[in-house]
C-alpha cells in the first residue's frame, strides 16, 4: 500500500472507481439498460433525421447541425487542454495548492507530496482521456459532414444514410463519455478537500448522471417521440 495514501484514501479512490467502471459498463454495454437512455433515444432520432435528409436538394442546415455539435465538443476538448496546463502547474508548485486548501477549516489536505500528486495525476489522467475521447468524436462528426454532403437523393441512398447515422451517433457516444469524464473530474476536486468529500461526489455524480439519463423529462420526452 502507497505509504502516502492512507485506507480512508484508498477506500475513496476504490468508490470512486467503482462508480465510474460500474457506471459506464452497465449502462453502455448492458443492451436492455442502454435501450432505456437517452443515447439509444437519440440515435433512434439521429438516424430518422439522416433518412429524412436523403430528398433535400440543399443539405446546408443538416451539414450546420453537424457543425454545431463540433463547435461544442471543440469548446471541451480546448477546454481539457487548459486544465491539464493547470494541473501540470499544480504538480510544479504543490505548496501553493495545498496552502489555499487549508484555509478550509473542514479540509483534510495531504501533508505529503505523494498524497498531493496522487489527486492531481488522477485528475490529468481524467482530462487527458476526456481530452482523446472528444477528439476523437470531433473527427467522427468531420466524417458524419462528408457522408452527408455525400447522400444521393433517391431510395438507393438509405444504406448510405445509415451509415452516416451510425457514424454520427458514434461521435455522440465518444462526446457522452468525455463529458462523463467532466462530471467525474469535478468528483476528484472532493478529494482535494476530504476522502469523504470525495466519496459523496462521487456518488452524487452517479446519480446525477442516471437521473439525466434515464429519469429526466428529456429522456420521457425522446422515448415518446421514438
Amino acid at each position: 500500500m502507497p505509504g502516502f495514501l492512507t485506507p480512508l484514501d484508498l477506500a475513496a479512490l476504490a468508490v470512486f472507481l467503482l462508480c465510474w467502471v460500474g457506471y459506464a459498463t452497465v449502462v453502455d454495454r448492458v443492451p436492455a439498460i442502454h435501450r432505456r437512455s437517452v443515447i439509444h433515444a437519440m440515435n433512434e432520432h439521429r438516424r430518422r433525421w439522416l433518412r429524412n435528409a436523403i430528398p433535400k436538394e440543399n443539405r446546408i442546415a443538416d451539414v450546420g447541425i453537424v457543425g454545431n455539435l463540433m463547435s461544442s465538443t471543440s469548446f471541451l476538448a480546448n477546454t481539457c487542454i487548459f486544465i491539464i496546463g493547470g494541473g501540470m502547474a499544480l504538480l510544479a508548485a504543490p505548496d501553493v495548492g495545498r496552502r489555499v486548501l487549508n484555509a478550509m477549516p473542514f479540509a483534510e489536505t495531504p501533508m505529503t507530496d505523494g498524497g498531493w500528486e496522487a489527486r492531481v495525476l488522477l485528475l490529468l489522467v481524467i482530462f487527458v482521456r476526456a481530452f482523446f475521447e472528444l477528439t476523437w468524436a470531433l473527427r467522427q462528426f468531420n466524417y458524419g459532414s462528408i457522408l452527408i454532403g455525400g447522400l444521393g437523393r433517391t431510395e438507393a441512398a438509405l444504406p448510405a444514410a445509415d451509415i452516416a447515422a451510425e457514424v454520427v451517433n458514434r461521435a455522440a457516444r465518444h462526446f457522452n463519455t468525455g463529458l462523463r469524464a467532466y462530471y467525474f473530474g469535478l468528483a476528484v476536486l472532493g478529494w482535494m478537500v476530504h476522502p469523504v468529500v470525495f466519496m459523496l461526489a462521487s456518488l452524487w455524480v452517479v446519480s446525477e448522471l442516471h437521473r439525466r439519463e434515464f429519469r429526466s423529462a428529456v429522456q420521457a420526452a425522446l422515448a415518446a417521440g421514438g
